[in-house]
């Protein structure tokens, strides 16, 4: 079952239970997944329906940050539409998990100390092991304490 198919009935299921936050949220997502879809001319794949989920909850964490305090009912409602999305991301690396990782990633290119002029090619691999698994933001401050 495509994750439109799964959201589009936990969405039916929503309305059932007159739960209208969880509806507008799994709406929200349907329309971007089936914009996407529509723009590929095409099903997505898993890795692209996972983007696009990524995508929004990046989305939502910006609206957070930038919403001025005042506005606590739409900073709520972004956290909770941040909450539903994440039902469908596989679950995210820890701190530990990422710092493993990136050990890992240097010990594959043989970097005992590596310089800001050796970052690009550890991003290079580092990216793939950590894409949809952990925020890009956060992989890249955790990598910026192994260099000297």
């Amino acid at each position: 079952m495509s994750m439109i198919d799964t959201v589009r009935k936990q969405m039916m299921e929503a309305m059932k239970a007159r739960d209208t936050a969880r509806k507008d949220a799994l709406s929200a997502l349907l329309s971007d997944l089936k914009a996407k879809a529509i723009d590929k001319r095409a099903d997505l794949t898993e890795e692209e329906e996972l983007t696009v989920i990524s995508h929004a909850v990046k989305q939502l964490k910006e609206t957070i940050e930038t919403t001025p305090a005042d506005h606590a009912a739409l900073i709520d409602e972004a956290k909770a539409r941040i909450a539903i999305y994440a039902e469908y991301l596989p679950a995210q690396m820890d701190e530990a998990e990422i710092k493993k990782t990136i050990e890992g990633v240097l010990a594959q290119l043989n970097l005992t100390a590596p310089t800001m002029k050796d970052k690009g090619a550890i991003m290079k691999a580092l990216m793939p092991l950590t894409k949809g698994k952990a925020d890009g933001k956060q992989v890249n401050q955790i990598l910026m304490t192994y260099f000297k």
